[in-house]
């Protein structure tokens, strides 16, 4: 709308999109997400890769686990979607890519993108701007988070329909919220119909990370405090299953970085491989 206010994404989500792109443009095939339609609606100065947070060496393991989970994400939702689940939600959507580079699959569902308002009006902006528009299967939610309102409440009236499954997806969302914001939205998401499934990522305590992916974290932290949004919660796998379970979860898996590495990079001649320290909770009600 014409008095939409638009709001470039945070660095975080920008960082995210050009590591997928620079998965497909410095590592060799086979690439594990082929994903850089994020660069083009990034669309970052053509020095981009020179940016000390793009090195090719320095970031390989991010960029690696970064791809790894969203191949996962986007292979769990074509076998739900292959199972007749037709709703698939993204919490804090940022600048991903699915609907545009996956129609094949996206457009036998509908897809709800929820994020703050002012981003999500400059990623409508940017894809009608490239020429994928909005179809209408494709639904931009916006949901003023610092002003508390309900996103379950903005997503039923963007035509989300509760009474039926869904996929909830939450990737790299959980360390900038408390732990009582998290156990909220879990508890939340319980309510939602039989045969739903959340899964949402989280950061591990340090010490629980390799010794060589620890100074990686350390910077990533630094580098978030710097820009005003800090990692505030961390959690042992543990943990999150008891905050799923007490939140109404009876069915609820943790998966290890670990476990992607093996499913997604077995095998690679390269050596490239996801840095610990990112988990997976999966759960369904």
């Amino acid at each position: 709308m014409a008095d939409e206010q638009t709001e470039a994404p945070d660095s975080t989500a920008l960082r995210t999109a050009l590591w997928r792109a620079l998965h497909v443009q410095v590592d060799p095939a086979p690439h594990v997400l082929e994903d850089e339609i994020g660069l083009q609606l990034a669309a970052p100065d053509d020095d981009w890769r020179r940016r000390p947070d793009m090195d090719p060496h320095a970031t390989r393991g991010f960029r690696a686990a970064i791809a790894a989970r969203a191949r996962f994400i986007e292979d769990l939702i074509a076998e739900q979607a292959d199972r007749g689940v037709t709703q698939y939600v993204i919490l804090g959507a940022g600048l991903d890519t699915f609907a545009q580079r996956r129609p094949e699959v996206a457009s036998r569902l509908q897809v709800f993108e929820v994020d703050q308002p002012g981003p999500q009006a400059w990623k409508r902006h940017r894809l009608v701007k490239l020429g994928y528009g909005i179809p209408d299967w494709l639904h931009l939610v916006p949901v003023d988070f610092e002003a508390s309102e309900d996103w379950l409440k903005q997503l039923s009236a963007a035509g989300f329909d509760s009474s039926r499954p869904a996929v909830i997806v939450s990737t790299g969302v959980t360390m900038y919220l408390t732990k009582n914001a998290t156990a909220a939205a879990l508890r939340q998401i319980t309510g939602l119909a039989p045969g739903s499934t959340l899964a949402m990522t989280f950061l591990l305590p340090t010490e629980l990370l390799d010794d060589a992916d620890r100074p990686g974290l350390r910077t990533s932290k630094e580098g978030a405090q710097a820009s005003g949004t800090p990692f505030i919660s961390f959690y042992t796998p543990p943990e999150m299953l008891a905050l799923a379970r007490e939140a109404g979860f009876e069915n609820v898996r943790h998966l290890s970085g670990d476990s992607l590495a093996e499913r997604y990079f077995a095998n690679r001649t390269d050596g490239l491989r996801p840095s610990s320290g990112e988990d997976l909770l999966l759960a369904t009600t």
